[in-house]
């Protein structure tokens, strides 16, 4: 139950700290923050059940004030902006990609987890983040789409990343990741 409270908390900071990180520009101007990892790496390394817990208490520390989401933003005035779909659809791609690496098993464990990756983290945050831009925006479902589609290439870098460092860490710490505590 400790270590349960103490991964969830842990996995919130992690969120909040690559939060912090300045966002890098690709080279067709489209700045790409770090955030979405924390949320990715929460489902791959937690789990569905621990990584929705871990986003809850992050966007429960956003909605109360702390400035964690990228570019220092915080405060329930984020719940009425742009990304208000991609913050409330963070838990479901945690939750996503956390079912995915739980229950997909006999494969290689970096190509699970930067699928479930891919599905949960881009592409459910992404359905959630076009959805509320469509919604805020006052614009249709396609335009809010390609309003997003710049981000997709940094996202699927994320993914990648989030399967190579979850399956480093099963390497490395086997115990340490409860997703795929019973292979």
């Amino acid at each position: 139950m400790e270590r349960n409270v103490a991964m969830i908390a842990l996995f919130a900071a992690l969120i909040a700290v690559l939060g912090l990180v300045p966002p890098i520009t690709l080279a067709f101007g489209v700045p790409v923050t770090a955030q979405s990892l924390g949320v990715m790496l929460a489902g791959t390394v937690l789990g569905a059940r621990r990584g929705v817990m871990a986003v809850l208490l992050f966007v429960g520390l956003v909605a109360l004030g702390l400035p964690l989401l990228a570019g220092g933003r915080g405060g329930l005035g984020v719940f009425a902006s742009p990304t208000v779909g991609y913050l409330v659809g963070f838990p479901v791609a945690a939750f996503v990609t956390g079912w995915i690496v739980e229950h997909w098993r006999g494969a290689n464990l970096a190509l699970v987890a930067g699928f479930a990756a891919v599905v949960g983290g881009i592409g459910i945050d992404h359905a959630f983040g076009v959805v509320g831009m469509a919604v805020v925006l006052d614009r249709s479902l396609a335009e809010a789409a390609l309003l997003t589609a710049a981000f997709i290439p940094g996202d699927l870098l994320k993914a990648a990343i989030a399967g190579m460092l979850t399956a480093a860490l099963a390497r490395a710490r086997p115990g340490s990741v409860p997703s795929r505590a019973n292979v």
